[in-house]
Formats: C-alpha cells, sequence, structure tokens
C-alpha cells in the first residue's frame, strides 16, 4: 500500500505532535523501534504518517516509566495487546521488587546512621529486651530415600536449605555450616548486611565446592532461606523455593519470592497462582546456590517485635500442605517444638511425597537471666 505524500507530517510536526523531540525520533528511526514513512531520497528529511502518531506516544510513555529502548522494543513488536500488556506489566513488577529492595536498604541506612548501635555479641545480647524461643525439625517424609533437607536452629540463626542433585544433602549442609559461625562472631549492626552477604559467598563458594568434588555424580546445588538474629533485628538472606513466613498480629504471610520458573510466569501475568500450582514444571529454579555463582540471593532486614513468629520452611511443606493449614497450626500451636512437629506430621499425612523441613521461632520479652 503506497504512501499518502499529502497527509505525511514533518520530522517537526510530528515531534510536537507526539511530545518527543526531533532528536529523540531520529534515534528511535536508528534503533527501528520507529521508522518514519518515507524519507526524502535527497535531503534525507524524514516524514511521518498521522496513524503513527500512537506507536509514538506509546514509546514516549514507555520511556518515562523508565523502560530501556531494548524492552521497549519487544514492547513494539508484541503480536497483540494482550502480549504488550504482559510486558510492560513484567518490567514494572521488576522495578518494584528493585524498590522495595533499595527501599528496605535505605531505612536500614537512615536507622543505622540515627542510632549508630554498638557492637553485638554474645555477652552483650542478654543486655537486649528481646529474645528467641525456637525448634528446627527435618524429615525425609514417605517417598524419597533419603533426605536432602538441612534445617538448623540456633541463638543467633534459623536457616532451611534445600539440596537437590546426587550430592543434594552435601550441599545444604555446607550452605548452613557456612553460615553458623555467625552465631558465636560479634556482629556490629551497621554490617550486618555485608556480614551477611560475605557468609552467602562463603556458602555458595561451599557448594560448588561440594558439586566439583566429584564431577562424575553430576551437578548439585541448593535452595537458602536464613534469618540471623541480632536481638533488634533479623536480616534475611533467600534463594530458590524454600520460604519464610511471618505470623504479627494474627496476619500470616509469605516475606519470600519463590525464584521458580512459575514464579517468573505469574509474574508476567503468563500464569495465575492456581495454574502454576499444577503446572509441570513448578519446581524448576530459576535460581540456587551452586548452580551459578553469580546468582544473587535476596537479602533484607526485617525489625523484630514481641510477639512475631516466623515459620521457614523447604517446599516439601509449601506445596503439600494448603497454606491455610499451616496458618491455623502456626497461630494455634504455642510450643516452637510442637509446632515443627505438628508441620512435619501433617506433610506426611498428606502422602510425604518430599523431604520436610520447618523451623519456628518466637520473639519474645527476655526472660532476664
Amino acid at each position: 500500500m503506497g504512501v499518502d505524500d499529502t497527509a505525511l507530517l514533518t520530522i517537526g510536526a510530528f515531534a510536537r505532535a507526539a511530545r518527543l523531540s526531533p532528536k529523540a525520533l531520529r534515534l528511535y528511526d536508528e534503533l527501528g523501534l520507529l521508522p518514519p514513512a518515507r524519507v526524502d531520497p535527497l535531503t534525507g528529511y524524514r516524514f511521518y504518517a498521522p496513524e503513527q502518531l500512537d506507536q509514538a506516544r506509546l514509546v514516549a510513555w514507555l520511556r518515562r516509566l523508565g523502560m530501556p529502548l531494548a524492552r521497549i522494543r519487544r514492547v513494539c513488536e508484541a503480536t497483540d495487546t494482550g502480549a504488550a500488556a504482559r510486558e510492560v506489566r513484567a518490567f514494572w513488577a521488576e522495578v518494584e521488587a528493585d524498590l522495595a529492595t533499595r527501599r528496605d536498604l535505605a531505612a536500614f541506612l537512615v536507622d543505622h546512621l540515627s542510632r549508630k548501635e554498638p557492637l553485638m555479641t554474645p555477652t552483650t545480647q542478654a543486655a537486649h529486651p528481646l529474645e528467641i524461643r525456637y525448634a528446627a525439625l527435618s524429615d525425609a517424609g514417605l517417598v524419597r530415600e533419603s533426605n536432602q533437607d538441612t534445617a538448623y536452629a540456633g541463638a543467633h540463626l534459623l536457616a532451611v536449605a534445600d539440596g537437590f542433585g546426587p550430592r543434594g544433602a552435601s550441599a545444604g549442609a555446607a550452605a548452613v555450616d557456612a553460615l553458623k559461625r555467625l552465631e558465636a562472631d560479634g556482629i556490629p549492626a551497621g554490617g550486618l548486611l555485608n556480614v551477611l552477604e560475605d557468609a552467602v559467598e562463603q556458602a555458595g563458594r561451599a557448594v560448588r565446592g561440594v558439586a566439583t568434588a566429584d564431577p562424575s555424580t553430576g551437578a548439585a546445588g541448593t535452595t537458602l532461606t536464613a534469618l540471623l538474629w541480632t536481638g533488634s533485628q533479623l536480616a534475611l538472606v533467600h534463594i530458590g523455593d524454600s520460604r519464610a513466613y511471618l505470623l504479627r498480629d494474627g496476619e500470616f504471610f509469605q516475606i519470600t519470592h519463590d525464584h521458580t520458573l512459575v514464579q517468573s510466569m505469574i509474574d508476567d501475568g503468563r500464569l495465575t497462582p492456581e495454574e502454576a500450582a499444577s503446572h509441570p514444571q513448578r519446581s524448576l529454579l530459576a535460581r540456587a546456590l551452586g548452580t551459578d555463582g553469580a546468582a544473587t540471593p535476596d537479602l533484607r532486614l526485617h525489625d523484630a517485635r514481641a510477639g512475631d513468629r516466623y515459620l521457614l520452611c523447604s517446599d516439601g511443606l509449601s506445596t503439600v500442605v494448603p497454606t491455610q493449614e499451616v496458618r491455623q497450626v502456626i497461630t494455634a500451636t504455642d510450643d516452637p517444638e510442637q509446632a515443627v512437629r505438628e508441620l512435619v506430621d501433617r506433610a506426611n499425612r498428606s502422602g510425604g511425597p518430599d523431604n520436610v523441613s520447618c523451623v519456628v521461632a518466637d520473639v519474645c520479652e527476655a526472660s532476664g537471666r
């Protein structure tokens, strides 16, 4: 179909109508985002058709949203408006996740610079008004021949790891062992995230060491969800599909985000949570320790409150026992030891198809001992 030259707009007129600069239009042409309807063969002057205005305005809006040009190309090349909308939704989910991480870090820095807490060591910890009561339990379940999970609870560290591969049990144990040194070390509150980040890097190296110790056995890796307790704050590290939940003021909610293929599809709008529950690849991890040295765990800080209850668990619980049942146990069972036993029992009563591990920890006022 030919172009009606009489209806074309000059680049200047088109730029004003689209609220873009001629310089931006030339860039978008060079990148193939918005080629002109016609280019004068002698002068190289660009002309645009009025029907291109919608595309130009879309590009302008996406740029104002902060979307990179390469990502905008994917939106523009989408086969239908639904696919384009999903691409924008996925981009914004990534932005919000990044903003949440930076917001937490900013809040931590403001708090740290305002009060400059002293070094927290095992000897000074007793002076803090809060403490934790905890319990951990891991079980092979009713189907698996071995247990590749690791669950740990101590005075300063709570952790769950779910290993995979022929040496998965060793991988999970190595990751948790690398964090255990934090139990005895003095940790300055201002350096909490840095200390944890260093420890996680050591955990990743330890897991990769397990995987490479005997290459003939194949790849090995692990999830890791852990909380480091300082007496006033909890630092969270998370990678994979093990989970952390918080019960606070009667509300029970997940505080980690699964790093799985199906979760990324939910984030992109390609799956509903209901569809994901029965997806054949629901256990396929997008991030884990050991599989990729560049895989980055989530790191965040949480202020501790008396009355809070935390649950860490492997997917042997979260994918087997409905969340409402888990909430019921966590809400109704006072003793952490009894709670972890009841959760494992519920998983096994539901068939026990996987290893299951749980850690329950209560934040309470210090006893003064």
